[in-house]
């Protein structure tokens, strides 16, 4: 038998994976290799981050979009809704087998969750980042690149949700936080810890998702954004922030209280006050991990609160706004969406 009839009949094709870019310290420059610090993000086009990882070609074939070019700590309500809205689109032809997105670090946690409420497809979603700039000595990007296409590539990413790669570890879009401001290894999953990990090709998932997410979700991702803040409890804390958001309009308040979602009286009592009023108040934490008992800290059920149960106060703010977008009302239907996403 010759060698060339003993290659398989019908090869299988590379994985057609999107690569959306949209700025962030992963496409950030500085002005020399040891700055990590004074640089600008967003300043590195798609097409020379893939340069920079030759090897992606041997993984799948690229298909690149340059979505934006932003600091994510100026993301934005608009931005949020074109990237859902893209990825979706994407997903929904059989031309894509997957997705990565690059992001900065600042807000990725919340663009991770918003996307794992509101993609409709259970096709892999990857978001992925860096920690030091495309410029920097030992930059982080190019590594994290190569492992979320990795991942974006596995059969096994399919059902998962939204997923991030950093740092070898495979996260759950619901459970990542960045924990630190410099650190390569900055986030994590402090509660229940990673999904799996990915390293030199290969791919490792350790649990599943539990909790409901992508298609099995009430929400689609559209134009009209229901105003939600968030407030923070402590010592001395006055009631004059909550106040002025009533007074503006706002249609929910989830307050980043101390402890398990305790709140100071004052702020309490201002916060009691905006329920009366209509307005929808989330009780999370401030501390990083561990969860927000209901009627712990506060009377949820007399004051007319919801709790936000483990997510933090950044994602339950993801949550609310979707979840008042879907015809959301009243403290025991929200509470419900809590307990469930």
């Amino acid at each position: 038998m010759s060698d060339e009839s003993a290659q398989p009949l019908n090869p299988s094709p590379l994985p057609r994976i999107a690569v959306l870019a949209t700025g962030g310290t992963i496409a950030g420059a500085a002005p020399d290799a040891t700055n990590t610090s004074g640089y600008r993000a967003g300043v590195v086009g798609v097409d020379q981050l893939l340069q920079a990882v030759p090897s992606l070609s041997t993984l799948a074939r690229i298909v690149p979009e340059q979505i934006a070019s932003v600091d994510s700590k100026d993301m934005t309500l608009a931005l949020w809704t074109t990237l859902a809205q893209r990825i979706n689109t994407l997903l929904a032809t059989d031309d894509i087998d997957g997705v990565v997105v690059t992001h900065g670090t600042d807000t990725l946690e919340e663009t991770a969750y918003l996307l794992h409420l509101t993609v409709k497809s259970d096709k892999p979603v990857v978001l992925t980042a860096a920690m030091r700039p495309a410029s920097a000595l030992s930059a982080d990007g190019p590594l994290n690149l190569q492992n979320a296409v990795t991942v974006a590539a596995q059969k096994s990413a399919r059902g998962q949700g939204v997923l991030v790669a950093f740092n070898n570890r495979i996260h759950s879009a619901r459970d990542v936080v960045k924990t630190s401001t410099y650190a390569v290894d900055a986030f994590q999953s402090p509660e229940i810890g990673a999904l799996g990990w990915v390293q030199d090709g290969r791919v490792e998932f350790q649990r599943g998702v539990v909790r409901a997410h992508t298609l099995a979700t009430e929400f689609v991702i559209g134009a009209n954004w229901p105003n939600v803040e968030v407030v923070v409890s402590y010592a001395g804390v006055s009631r004059i922030v909550v106040d002025a958001l009533v007074a503006a309009g706002v249609r929910g308040i989830v307050v980043a209280g101390t402890g398990n979602g305790s709140i100071h009286a004052s702020m309490q009592q201002a916060l009691a006050d905006a329920a009366s009023q209509g307005v929808v108040v989330v009780r999370a934490s401030r501390v990083g991990s561990g969860h927000v008992m209901r009627n712990g800290a506060a009377a949820d059920d007399a004051l007319g609160f919801v709790s936000a149960g483990s997510l933090n106060p950044y994602k339950a703010r993801v949550l609310l706004m979707l979840a008042l977008a879907a015809g959301g009302t009243g403290p025991v239907a929200l509470q419900k969406i809590f307990d469930t996403y």
